[in-house]
């Protein structure tokens, strides 16, 4: 996936992605090497202690720190995750979130990136990712 930057981030990466779709999340912010999204909390997302489940946290960074590499790459060049870290440091509760995600340093095949997750301005959570760069299929 090649992300053009004059599109709608939003309406394009929910066309590309059904997950991104399902949960609802927007790109608030997209530019050379990050990318600011936002998501409503659905009470589907709460888990039994009507908190938001720590899954639907790493979901956005994960997305957040996927975009913000693609937002870099060359038409023929994809991204996967290889792994992510996540320190949850607050319960979220509230209706929205906000993650901003950077990338701390990019070469030819690997990226590693950071994302904070925000609720009224308090980091929730603290996520560093590292992210495979390689040619697209059969290209």
């Amino acid at each position: 996936m090649h992300i053009n930057k004059d599109m709608d981030y939003t309406l394009e990466i929910r066309k590309r992605s059904p997950f991104v779709n399902l949960l609802g999340l927007s790109v608030q912010k997209l530019e050379e090497g990050c990318c600011r999204t936002a998501m409503e909390i659905k009470k589907e997302f709460l888990n039994k202690h009507n908190i938001v489940h720590g899954g639907v946290i790493y979901s956005m960074a994960d997305i957040s720190m996927g975009l913000a590499v693609y937002f870099t790459l060359e038409e023929e060049e994809e991204t996967t995750t290889i792994e992510i870290k996540i320190n949850y440091l607050k319960q979220a509760k509230s209706k929205n979130l906000l993650c901003e995600a950077r990338i701390i340093q990019k070469g030819k095949n690997i990226a590693v990136l950071e994302a904070e997750i925000k609720e009224n301005s308090y980091m929730i959570a603290k996520a560093q990712g590292t992210f495979s760069i390689s040619k697209g299929k059969g290209k």
